[in-house]
């Protein structure tokens, strides 16, 4: 089994981590590839950002030639997912979406931590779009731009104050909200007393089920395939 990976921004050694937590999730003889956007922002921190990014991995994707049998976005709370499930002819698997259900599953709420407050209307937003935002109880920021997050003493200690204040809202789970934050997981689970969903680990894990299944999105309705048409793909701009 094939599964692409893909990063919202340009940096790639962001790709390189969500790599590996991807890798480290996954079962037997499943393949795990990064794909970094050749244009776009460096880190997607709000609306603009976010649909800059968008069209970056459809882009992206579109001009992909490695054959694969799912897609991982590995963007949380960014837009595009619709997009890519009419572009593509494999499961997608949201990050975002993911770690909310599987959140549904361990407890009644659940709550997100993820980096900057200008970040948690749009994450809200992709909750309810995905029909899982009534279970959460609130979006929280640690105040760490994504760029930061490389700093782990300083994320753990951001995430681990954001976190007290979405269990003291009534969180049962609490869910990484930010692909960045993979693997934070096993150091702040035990302190917290919670379960904590890594979306990254998440989207992996129900995308090798969805494969296995012999299942990939509908063509019924929404998610049909785009309408033939000529498309003038932009050209990328500083």
């Amino acid at each position: 089994m094939r599964i692409v990976v893909t990063n919202c921004n340009t940096t790639q050694e962001m790709t390189e981590e969500i790599v590996r937590g991807a890798r480290a999730a996954a079962g037997p003889g499943t393949t795990v590839t990064g794909l970094t956007p050749s244009w776009g922002p460096e880190s997607a921190e709000g609306w603009l950002d976010s649909y800059l990014s968008a069209a970056a991995v459809l882009d992206a994707l579109r001009t992909y030639e490695t054959r694969y049998d799912a897609v991982v976005m590995a963007g949380f709370g960014e837009h595009g997912r619709e997009g890519v499930r009419e572009l593509v002819d494999v499961p997608v698997v949201d990050i975002t979406e993911a770690a909310a259900h599987l959140a549904c599953l361990l407890g009644r709420r659940y709550g997100v931590v993820t980096t900057l407050e200008r970040s948690c209307g749009q994450i809200q937003d992709s909750l309810e779009l995905a029909g899982v935002g009534r279970n959460c109880v609130g979006v929280v920021g640690t105040g760490l731009g994504v760029l930061e997050l490389e700093d782990a003493e300083r994320t753990e200690a951001a995430f681990l104050t954001a976190a007290e204040r979405v269990r003291g809202a009534g969180a049962e789970v609490l869910v990484l909200g930010c692909a960045g934050m993979t693997g934070l997981q096993r150091a702040v689970g035990e302190k917290l007393g919670l379960p904590v969903v890594d979306g990254v680990g998440a989207a992996v894990r129900l995308a090798e089920s969805l494969v296995a299944l012999g299942l990939t999105t509908s063509r019924a309705g929404a998610y049909a395939r785009p309408l033939p048409k000529r498309r003038a793909w932009g050209r990328p701009c500083d």
